[in-house]
């Protein structure tokens, strides 16, 4: 989950993945909420690596212009340290699940595989990979990979046009308008200015106002709003990784970090399985803590040194 989310954002992967391990895991006769759990918390770690793993990073890639290998270089280690605390802590909060013991056998239905449609999509993401890999823009290579897809239908582009969540588009649309609208009434511009004198090198106390501003207005308004404290820092480099490591790293804190969370939450509970808010945060909560203590002392480490 953590890969593939490095790669095609994590909200994608969510959307994918949910109904493929509640089918697994409610065939075996498994409790389907640590599963759950490990994909939406790994989605949201994983998603650290890369400037294409989540909206905040591509933001801050905008506003950085760090390129992609060079950022994927330095955050990929935050990311495998904090998938790794994510299986400490399940296998700790859910020790009967993860016993030795043997799944139940249960057939599930074969796949119907597309082949044609398949192969042109493999090759297609090769090729994004590829483009971002070289320096592409990102919004560009997307785009580009997209209307290949759609020019080359083999489905029909209206079915891949309603199969388009508008509900999020909106609600993305509404954090930016409220984020800009913070900004230009000037009620941001103290705060910042107050905080720059606390930041300066410290990396721990710009992690600490970016996890509490990501888990208060969202991520994504939170790196909007802390954009100018940034690039006013004497290393301005590592204040940003240091900005995408714990807006995205904070956003496990609770259900309601981030909005991976809640299209697994949503989706288990179309299936009848109920994510409450309380048997996330329980580890959601000391995940969070694992992942920023190891993911933002490596960064003090490498980066900041």
């Amino acid at each position: 989950m953590g890969v593939l989310s490095a790669l095609f954002l994590n909200d994608t992967i969510c959307l994918m993945l949910t109904p493929l391990i509640l089918d697994i895991t409610l065939e075996a006769k498994r409790n389907p909420i640590p599963y759950l759990i490990a994909l939406a918390t790994a989605s949201n770690i994983g998603s650290v690596a890369t400037l294409t793993g989540n909206p905040q990073n591509m933001i801050i890639g905008m506003a950085s212009q760090i390129p992609y290998l060079d950022f994927a270089l330095a955050l990929t280690p935050v990311a495998l340290l904090g998938m790794g605390g994510i299986w400490i802590v399940l296998v700790l909060f859910y020790r009967d699940e993860f016993r030795d013991s043997i799944f139940e056998a249960t057939p599930l239905p074969e796949p119907r595989v597309f082949k044609p449609l398949l192969y042109k999509s493999l090759l297609v993401v090769a090729g994004l990979l590829i483009a971002f890999v070289a320096g592409v823009p990102i919004a560009e290579a997307a785009f580009i990979a997209g209307c290949i897809l759609l020019l080359t239908w083999r489905v029909k582009p209206s079915k891949v046009f309603l199969a388009v969540d508008t509900d999020l588009l909106l609600f993305f649309a509404a954090l930016f308008i409220i984020s800009g609208a913070l900004e230009a009434s000037g009620m941001v511009a103290p705060i910042i200015d107050m905080a720059r004198d606390w930041v300066d090198n410290r990396d721990w106390i710009l992690s600490t106002i970016a996890v509490a501003l990501s888990n208060l207005v969202s991520n994504v308004p939170a790196v909007l709003l802390l954009r100018p404290l940034v690039a006013s820092l004497p290393n301005p480099e590592a204040g940003w990784l240091t900005l995408a490591a714990a807006s995205t790293l904070g956003r496990n804190l609770t259900l309601l970090g981030s909005v991976a969370n809640l299209i697994v939450a949503e989706s288990a509970a179309r299936r009848g399985v109920k994510l409450t808010f309380w048997e996330y945060t329980k580890p959601g909560f000391v995940i969070t803590l694992v992942s920023l203590v190891l993911g933002i002392g490596w960064i003090q480490l490498v980066i900041w040194k």
